[in-house]
């Protein structure tokens, strides 16, 4: 469905502006006020990571006026294969100041609001506010349900993007126009059940394609031209390249923009999607260990059994000596249970701590009651014990 314009246009725009903007300028459904719409707009982008980078890219060589950007991680090497916004130079630097540079440097004209902080509920409301539109470039449930019911709560409109391994996502909530994020999962998946891009991976130039449709429903709904995505989930797959749609109709029962809310302020985002389940965090309660622990039991020849629960392409990466692998879905399927012997102490870790607790839940159910698990998995083993490995 069409929808009216999101912002006011600008008074005039320069001739240097002119210039730099012609080729939207002579396209009929922009044209001089579409442009002007764009100059006067502020759009807030919640990350300059995967599809930060893009989608601040664009919205910067589009001629967005202002961008705000909310980013308080730090540029590491594993980011530079997709986060193209930054660079070798920028390893180590804020991630919030090397977007804003190359913000700069792609259209001086924009004017660049920093927010280094992590997103949460004592500030997600007031950094809101001060924008047309959010651009949701997180990848972790609990900031999502944080951005959108922030956003249902104040009356802006969004567009989402999620990406993984070969897979996209993209839609546009808006609550008084459509559905919003809840209304197409209400409920966040259970802890550990869909990997981050940080245990599964992600093709690098699949942020381009995601973040390239947000920024083109950003414009869309800026400058009032077109369908906007809102009531409809576009799906891309990029090994078949192949986009599919699929309807999203505002749900009457949601929780946040239904008929009757029961959630009508901010939560315990963390709480409510679980980042690690109870039984986890029961199964961990002494029996997390240390790298240096565990390296002292090796060097003792303590009869440990080390399993790896993470994914072979991440152990060909890296690895600890000695560490047998086992996916942690066989033991979610309860195929790994039988090798495990009766007799041996066994010792569980991942890359930081997290699955291996959850298959730790697992395995003291089935009556290891002596097993433990690795506190900072392989990343903390590296940086104590072999810090001339590979991290991730």
């Amino acid at each position: 469905m069409s929808l009216p314009p999101l912002v006011e246009p600008a008074d005039e725009l320069t001739v240097d502006e002119v210039r730099r903007y012609s080729r939207h300028l002579i396209i009929p459904d922009v044209g001089m006020a579409g442009q002007k719409r764009l100059k006067n707009a502020k759009v807030l982008c919640v990350g300059a990571g995967g599809l930060g980078s893009p989608a601040l890219m664009y919205l910067a060589a589009a001629g967005v006026g202002t961008l705000g950007i909310v980013e308080f991680d730090v540029v590491d090497e594993s980011n530079l294969q997709r986060q193209i916004i930054h660079g070798q130079s920028d390893i180590g630097r804020s991630k919030g100041e090397s977007a804003r540079d190359s913000v700069k440097e792609i259209n001086p004209y924009v004017d660049v609001i920093l927010h280094e902080d992590r997103l949460d509920n004592s500030n997600v409301m007031e950094i809101f506010s001060g924008y047309d539109l959010i651009v949701d470039g997180t990848d972790n449930f609990a900031t999502r349900y944080l951005v959108n019911d922030a956003a249902v709560l104040l009356g802006k409109p969004y567009v989402w993007g999620s990406i993984y391994r070969f897979d996209g996502q993209a839609s546009v909530f808006w609550a008084e126009n459509g559905p919003c994020y809840r209304c197409l999962y209400p409920e966040a998946p259970p802890p550990g059940m869909v990997p981050s891009c940080a245990e599964g991976g992600v093709l690098g130039v699949l942020c381009a394609s995601i973040g390239s449709i947000q920024v083109t429903e950003a414009i869309k709904l800026l400058a009032g031209v077109g369908d906007p995505l809102v009531g409809r989930l576009m799906i891309y797959d990029a090994l078949e390249m192949n986009y599919r749609q699929v309807k999203v109709r505002k749900d009457p029962n949601c929780a946040v923009c239904g008929e009757n809310p029961t959630v009508t302020e901010l939560i315990d985002y963390e709480a409510f999607c679980g980042v690690v389940s109870e039984e986890a965090q029961a199964a961990a309660a002494g029996s997390t260990i240390t790298s240096k622990q565990l390296k002292q039991w090796q060097d003792e020849e303590e009869d440990i059994f080390l399993i790896d629960v993470r994914e072979p392409g991440e152990y060909e990466i890296v690895n600890i000596p000695g560490a047998v692998l086992i996916p942690k879905n066989e033991f979610l399927m309860g195929n790994a249970l039988e090798q495990l012997p009766q007799d041996r102490k066994i010792v569980l870790h991942c890359k930081s701590g997290v699955r291996s607790a959850e298959v730790l839940a697992v395995v003291k159910s089935a009556g290891f009651a002596n097993a433990v698990h690795l506190g900072g998995g392989v990343l903390g083993w590296v940086n104590q014990i072999e810090p001339h490995k590979p991290v991730y």
